[in-house]
């Protein structure tokens, strides 16, 4: 009766887990062949197709947009429209940006070919997009006759400095000689003993901004003086003097804290923070300052942020001064010829102590295009004003994660990280090491399966069980009671199935040191001949193994001619198993189980870093992980567990006394490793891009050729739908709620012609 119940018990394990399974691979083809046969599968991407609008771009997983236009997807105005004002005509100018009149100076007049006037596109106390009243500058001035009248700053600052915002305006003409004028006007602008206007010297900002979209090979070109180090100190100075305010430009921030005399609270810390913006512009960003903060605290949204130690000086103000790029820091021994944004940041005090500096420490979020290039090396540097260069000295590295990279200096002045950058993670290789790695994987576990399949059983159990010797007339002494024909083709299956097994093993482990790199230390590029590297140890390591195995089993029982038994059992060929007594030294042990607990167990770690991290980690900053569903999720999971072999664990469970409980795991255990190469193309195989489209081609030749296509369904309701469309695209805010209301995919089948079109949008 017991007997009964127990085989009971199997079937019913058996029966249910086999259901599961068939169910769960099933549904997993039910799903992908209707989106095949639907013509609508699209692959998830970490580059959404056409997600980013208006010549924005997907970088470092967010839309970069132009300055033109901000939003999730780049689809809200930011923008002053085309405009006139005083008789000057003004095209499209983006927030932030003084816009050219298309009026030049005639080719007569001293500034022939500049524009006459300028017009800034500003944001006002509510946050509306508006456009201040033109500047009109002098045909008759240029930079350098501005630059002789530095001596009457004092008196005419508004009109010298409106000049020279107006004469660097468009940028596309400034020569080194102009950009050495308008730094000497705009750095004495700055002096505090020229007492230039507040209003001037807000200007000036913007013409600073402007020189720093000039072309960087120009301003190499620049005479290496005191020119740029006279404007920065005097940026320096001005940080300190705007009394709590911020201003920000397109390619310059600059925020003053002052401290009240009054206050009888110590400041433990100041920390300013730059955020993302839209685009590569600071004004699209956000600028924020805590006078009372511990330490450095960035979060999603930085992109750099600084903190001063100010908790043993009495400090009375400081200042901040971000530069969008390096062009005023010309660098004599680290060479840039990226475009990749390199900002710059200041950080001044004025303190009652001469002989004290706060510390400071800093985080920066490289900028660098991750899809092209991977960080190498870094250095923490500050400007050098008597080298006239960058320096290590008093600054430290303070290690770097997946986002930021962390400095520490023990002095205040203009920081920097310079970054060495290498070609080493295009997506072509990435996605040529991800399938070499996994095509291996499958050819070791086909190999390993089909000798299993066909060579695990001892040939001699049919062929040499029926040999009988009483009937031969050779009287000789037997030299072992018990009598083992030896075997050398069941020795080499047995040998080969251990191979190919640790080779699967090892391969498992590669692809799981692999996603790590890729998807957890994504700022740290793969060794370099990557490829080679995982060949030579996937393939090579396992060959070490077994040989060492074999080679010392022979080396202490060559003269035992059933050695091989040492090795191998004689019913199976496999690795044998030993007594109890002798399992500590058994080959089984040592050349398979520990290496394979090993590897599994590193595997276990990198699978729960990868899905506690990536998979189910949900950033509310990007629309693209909040739509991700669970049941995704859980079938990215269980893609990432097939490849790890976390399965394989169930065999540990079979070693349960209990025969009932034993029975239940190695049902599980046979059901889900029996699969591993279904479960293997289902999950990376049938779910690719490429295996999608050949299978869609498939089904459409074969319904054609069955068949007429179906008739075409009316176009009014595409066509309702794309009006639709086109009134909500015409509301920014609107369009940025709905942006899910997109129009329906239009196959070669349903087209439209341009006219029906344009009738749509009537």
């Amino acid at each position: 009766m017991a007997s009964c119940r127990r085989c009971d018990i199997r079937v019913l394990v058996a029966i249910v887990c086999g259901l599961l399974t068939t169910i769960v691979l099933g549904l997993g083809f039910w799903s992908i062949m209707i989106r095949i046969k639907r013509g609508t599968y699209a692959p998830s991407s970490s580059i959404p197709i056409a997600f980013c609008r208006n010549g924005g771009t997907w970088e470092n997983g967010r839309c970069i947009c132009t300055e033109e236009w901000k939003g999730l997807r780049c689809t809200m105005a930011n923008f002053c429209k085309n405009s006139t004002d005083r008789g000057f005509t003004f095209l499209r100018i983006p927030v932030g940006r003084y816009g050219s009149s298309l009026e030049k100076c005639d080719k007569n007049t001293l500034n022939a070919g500049n524009p006459i006037a300028t017009r800034l596109c500003n944001l006002n106390e509510n946050g509306e997009i508006t456009l201040e009243n033109a500047t009109i500058g002098s045909c008759n001035e240029n930079l350098e006759s501005l630059e002789k009248q530095i001596d009457n700053i004092s008196v005419g600052s508004q009109n010298i400095s409106a000049e020279a915002q107006i004469l660097t305006s468009d940028v596309g003409k400034l020569t080194p000689e102009n950009i050495t004028s308008a730094v000497n006007v705009v750095g004495q602008i700055f002096n505090s003993s020229r007492n230039a206007s507040s209003e001037a010297k807000l200007v000036a900002v913007t013409t600073v901004s402007q020189l720093l979209d000039v072309n960087e090979d120009v301003f190499q070109k620049v005479p290496a003086d005191n020119t740029f180090a006279t404007l920065i100190e005097q940026m320096e100075d001005y940080s300190l003097s705007l009394g709590n305010k911020t201003v920000v430009k397109p390619n310059i921030a600059i925020q003053s804290v002052n401290f009240s005399s009054e206050s009888t609270v110590q400041s433990t810390g100041v920390r300013f923070t730059v955020g993302k913006g839209s685009s590569n512009s600071l004004v699209s960003g956000s600028t924020s300052v805590s006078t009372s903060a511990d330490s450095l605290d960035p979060d999603d949204q930085t992109e750099l942020q600084i903190w001063l130690n100010t908790s043993k000086i009495n400090l009375q103000s400081c200042g901040f001064v971000v530069y969008q790029n390096s062009k005023l820091f010309q660098s004599k021994t680290f060479t840039t010829k990226s475009n990749f944004s390199q900002k710059i940041i200041s950080g001044t005090v004025n303190k009652n102590e001469k002989n004290q500096s706060p510390s400071v420490e800093m985080v920066f979020r490289p900028q660098h295009n991750a899809k092209e290039f991977q960080l190498h090396s870094y250095a923490c540097v500050y400007w050098n004003f008597s080298m006239k260069d960058w320096d290590t000295n008093g600054c430290y590295k303070r290690g770097s994660n997946n986002e930021f990279l962390r400095c520490y200096c023990t002095h205040t002045t203009n920081f920097a990280v310079l970054m060495e950058l290498k070609h080493c993670c295009r997506p072509k290789v990435r996605k040529t090491s991800i399938t070499w790695v996994l095509v291996n994987l499958c050819i070791s576990m086909l190999i390993f399966n089909l000798l299993f399949v066909f060579g695990i059983e001892n040939s001699n159990k049919t062929n040499g069980s029926n040999t009988d010797n009483t009937t031969s007339d050779n009287n000789i002494i037997p030299k072992k009671e018990i009598s083992v024909t030896s075997n050398l083709t069941c020795t080499v299956t047995a040998a080969l199935l251990h191979y190919f097994l640790l080779a699967t093993f090892t391969w498992t482990a590669l692809s799981a040191a692999q996603l790590y790199f890729l998807l957890i230390r994504t700022m740290k590029p793969l060794p370099q001949r990557f490829i080679m590297f995982v060949s030579l140890i996937g393939w090579g390591l396992p060959v070490v193994v077994v040989s060492m195995t074999v080679g010392i089993i022979f080396s202490h029982n060559k003269n035992d001619d059933q050695w091989e038994l040492k090795y191998r059992q004689e019913e199976i060929c496999w690795l044998a198993i030993p007594e109890s007594k002798g399992f500590m030294t058994s080959p089984l042990l040592w050349s398979f189980i520990v290496p394979v607990i090993l590897i599994l167990i590193n595997n276990v770690v990198i699978f729960i870093i990868i899905v506690v991290q990536v998979l189910w980690k949900n950033n509310q900053n990007l629309a693209s992980t909040k739509k991700v569903s669970s049941l995704k999720k859980i079938l990215n999971t269980l893609s990432i567990a097939v490849i790890f072999g976390i399965t394989w664990f169930l065999a540990f469970l079979m070693l349960i006394d209990d025969n009932n409980i034993r029975d239940i795991f190695s049902y599980m255990f046979c059901l889900f490793n029996t699969t591993q190469g279904v479960q293997i193309f289902v999950f990376h195989t049938v779910k690719t891009k490429v295996f999608q489209n050949e299978a869609s081609k498939v089904l459409k030749s074969l319904s054609s050729s069955s068949g007429r296509v179906q008739s075409l369904p009316s176009l009014t309701p595409l066509r309702l739908r794309v009006r639709m469309y086109n009134m909500l695209r015409s509301l920014p805010v609107l369009n940025e709620r709905f942006r899910l209301l997109e129009p329906l995919v239009v196959t070669k089948e349903t087209t439209f012609s341009e006219s029906d079109q344009a009738n749509t949008g009537r």
